[in-house]
């Protein structure tokens, strides 16, 4: 399948004087963007700052820990899961939540980017 350029957006100063043009690779961006999603709620942000200070954990570990119900625990995971901020490792009978320290470390570097 061919690579398609990304495209190019031009952006100018509000009086006109300057232009700035970036490429965008929208797929990226948008990949990004549900990444940042998935840790916007406070929940979620909670459940990785437990992650980080407890290197691996069970769901029901977590559920206890944060005072929730069992499917809010498993609900606010399968996202961070799905936006791969978290992995998981069965040992037996039981899964264990740990962070994704890579993928985080992308997000960092994007939002820094970002910011810049």
């Amino acid at each position: 399948m061919p690579k398609i350029a990304a495209p190019e957006l031009t952006l100018v100063s509000k009086n006109g004087s300057s232009k700035i043009s970036i490429r965008i690779d929208y797929a990226a961006l948008k990949k990004a963007a549900g990444v940042l999603r998935a840790v916007n709620h406070k929940l979620r942000q909670s459940i990785i700052r437990l992650l980080e200070d407890n290197v691996k954990m069970t769901v029901t570990e977590i559920y206890v820990k944060l005072r929730l119900e069992q499917s809010v625990a498993s609900q606010h995971l399968a996202i961070l899961r799905n936006a791969n901020v978290v992995k998981t490792d069965r040992d037996g009978k039981f899964i264990y939540y740990t962070l994704n320290h890579n993928r985080i470390s992308e997000l960092a570097d994007l939002v820094e980017e970002l910011a810049n």
